[in-house]
């Protein structure tokens, strides 16, 4: 990101500590340009490492990105391998960089169930920028809204049921420490959701932690989101009027 770059944000504006973004469109952006799909995907990767250095740089706190849901798998199994593939590629390129950025590696999902290649890649990645301090990049793989919301139920009823917790004593707070996002602490809810391709849906994303969300469906397939998009973006999320339910 450039000087040029930052200076198109005036001081005044609030910048969202967690902005997540569902990057869609790689397909699409791949067919347009008569490539196969995969060449979307990785094109798509290379956008992140631009995105993710801009916000870093913007002041954002937690970039969430929706990299791989829990429906994915139904995929075609080609292309599910290639994107099990895209850590590999992804942190072998970028590791210097989120380490000369400062950048904490989370990832939110059911990581058991990945292939342990793929496993063993983004958990060193979170493992080697553990002592980073700067914003955290996190990497929604293998993750789905209401899954996350049936184990976090069940949890508590495992809980419950062997006497460790009382169930009249559980509230949104102790429902949110058994989310996926619970490493997340108080940052857990985005400010913003993005969601590129023009799609409007959230497609089973943070179920739970977008309540009180702003939305911005933007017409760009994710390989063509430029670092101006987003700061387009964090303006109109400047413009909104948060009243969390009150008036």
């Amino acid at each position: 990101m450039t000087d040029d770059s930052k200076k198109q944000l005036d001081p005044e504006i609030s910048v969202p500590k967690h902005i997540a973004i569902i990057m869609d469109g790689n397909g699409r952006w791949a067919k347009r340009k008569g490539q196969p799909r995969i060449a979307g995907h990785k094109e798509g990767m290379e956008n992140v490492k631009t995105i993710a250095t801009a916000a870093s740089h913007l002041g954002v706190k937690v970039l969430s990105l929706y990299a791989f849901s829990t429906e994915n798998w139904s995929r075609p199994s080609k292309e599910v391998n290639f994107l099990m593939k895209l850590p590999v590629d992804f942190f072998g390129t970028f590791m210097p960089d989120l380490i000369k950025e400062n950048i904490q590696v989370f990832v939110t999902g059911f990581t058991d169930h990945l292939p342990e290649k793929t496993k063993k890649v983004v958990l060193k990645a979170v493992e080697d920028t553990k002592d980073n301090t700067g914003m955290i990049l996190n990497f929604a793989f293998n993750y789905g809204g209401r899954a996350e919301i049936v184990n976090a139920a069940k949890n508590l009823a495992i809980e419950a049921a062997s006497g460790s917790i009382d169930p009249s004593k559980i509230d949104d707070s102790v429902f949110a420490d058994h989310l996926l996002t619970s490493h997340l602490k108080d940052l857990a809810d985005p400010d913003l959701l993005i969601r590129t391709s023009g799609e409007e849906r959230i497609s089973n994303f943070m179920l739970w932690q977008l309540a009180y969300t702003e939305m911005i469906f933007d017409d760009s397939y994710w390989p063509d989101f430029t670092v101006d998009d987003l700061i387009k973006d964090i303006k109109e999320f400047d413009r909104r009027d948060r009243r969390f339910g009150s008036v």
